[in-house]
């Protein structure tokens, strides 16, 4: 079992992952990715599988045209979790 994220890593989520927020509703967090067109989203979204793949944690995203949007929670946690984090880090390692 995934163990949820303690208080304390919550409430340094701003610090940690500046550009990520809490989705509204949910235990979960998110943020919004704007690329030139939707072949350079494509190729955003193809990368962060391979990471998501390595780490058996799959988020949830939507895609139009030069947007992807991504939602990291933990099924197994009922919420947040560091799996959430690592995950959150490692695309955010993506971008220049």
């Amino acid at each position: 079992m995934v163990e949820p994220l303690p208080a304390a890593r919550r409430e340094a989520l701003p610090t940690l992952l500046p550009h990520w927020s809490v989705a509204e509703g949910r235990d979960a967090i998110q943020r919004t990715f704007r690329f030139r067109d939707f072949s350079e989203a494509f190729g955003f979204m193809a990368r962060v599988a391979l990471l998501a793949e390595a780490q058996d944690h799959h988020p949830e995203w939507f895609n139009v045209w030069n947007r992807v949007e991504i939602t990291l929670t933990t099924h197994d946690a009922k919420g947040l979790s560091e799996r959430d984090l690592r995950l959150a880090e490692a695309i955010d390692a993506l971008l220049p």
